[in-house]
């Protein structure tokens, strides 16, 4: 029954997401911002949203040791899986793509965009990591950091120059009123139909049906992993973060088969800023935050792997679809290195 719950409540995780981002999206449209706005702050946050949920309420709601571990594991494992998975995924899309003569064999995204995201993630994820473990009861200035460092990404980002949003799916909701009407033969117009007040609406409904979820999800995964005797930490960190990363990975596999670049790795690489702010935050704030062991490693890898894209960028001024793929190499490492 714990997993038959398990699995019923990521679909409410993962449905409530895909609502939850389609509103954010449409909100982008309708206020005519960037693909660099919409991709790494609308739908990474959106699709973050997930895995930033899980840890707030394992730590917060739940309490105790193992619902602390797995709110810690979640913590670091989103990172992580977003610098190798998310990573992975992208640049296998690109080889498809490449091999059914869809599209060239490169990636086609505003460097200065990806390079500003990258570069974040590194200089507040490896404060976040490595600080506490130099300078003892830091951790209270180190969360106050991060959200001030969030803040001024967000700026420079809504600042920054970007080409105009592409096209937004319609919004879910307004096709629900559209259908509801037509049946009395009055069809409302497009401009009351997507308005913000019916925008906000959805995002907010959302909103509230994944945390729903997320309550549930916590709670079975603690019984399922004391149940297999395995670490709560361990096991929040391979399964929790590559089910809530789903929707993130099938908009970016999506919008790259559509050859929509800047908005597939600017999903993956806001939903790294985000992760490694707020998130971690809570972790610091509300648990002892002790990183060691495979959770240090995770975190390691996590940053090598966006180095190495940083690197790629800086030599070539561009992303090479064989520099993302290393991304799955880290990920096997790791995955090796946990099972032996």
């Amino acid at each position: 029954m714990e997993i038959v719950f398990l699995v019923l409540s990521l679909l409410m995780i993962l449905l409530s997401a895909e609502f939850f981002t389609n509103g954010v999206e449409s909100l982008g449209k309708r206020l005519s911002l960037s693909q660099a706005v919409v991709g790494s702050i609308l739908a990474a946050v959106g699709t973050a949203l997930p895995e930033t949920i899980l840890p707030f309420v394992a730590i917060l709601i739940h309490g105790g040791d193992a619902a602390k571990n797995i709110g810690v594991g979640a913590i670091l494992g989103a990172p992580f899986m977003l610098t190798t998975l998310a990573f992975f995924l992208v640049g296998v899309s690109v080889v498809v793509s490449f091999l059914m003569k869809k599209r060239r064999f490169e990636l086609t995204v505003e460097v200065h965009s990806m390079k500003r995201d990258l570069m974040f993630f590194v200089v507040m994820y490896s404060s976040a990591i490595f600080f506490p473990l130099l300078v003892p009861k830091s951790h209270m200035f180190i969360a106050a950091s991060l959200a001030v460092g969030y803040l001024i990404y967000a700026y420079i980002t809504f600042k920054g120059e970007s080409a105009d949003i592409m096209h937004a799916e319609e919004l879910y909701f307004r096709r629900f009123v559209a259908g509801g009407l037509r049946l009395t033969g009055k069809l409302p117009s497009a401009e009351s139909a997507a308005s913000l007040p019916l925008i906000a609406f959805q995002v907010l409904a959302a909103l509230a049906i994944m945390v729903g979820g997320a309550h549930v999800f916590v709670g079975n995964l603690e019984k399922i992993s004391t149940a297999w005797g395995m670490n709560p930490l361990l096991f929040a960190l391979l399964i929790a973060p590559v089910a809530t990363e789903l929707p993130e990975k099938f908009n970016s596999v999506t919008w790259t088969l559509k050859g929509r670049d800047t908005l597939a790795m600017g999903n993956i690489t806001g939903a790294m800023v985000f992760q490694s702010t707020f998130p971690v935050s809570i972790g610091l704030l509300f648990t002892d935050w002790d990183i060691s062991g495979f959770a240090l490693f995770s975190a390691i890898l996590a940053l090598a792997s966006a180095v190495i894209v940083i690197a790629d960028i800086h030599i070539r001024k561009r992303i090479s679809p064989v520099t993302i793929l290393i991304g799955g190499a880290f990920y096997l490492i790791y995955a090796v290195v946990v099972i032996f």
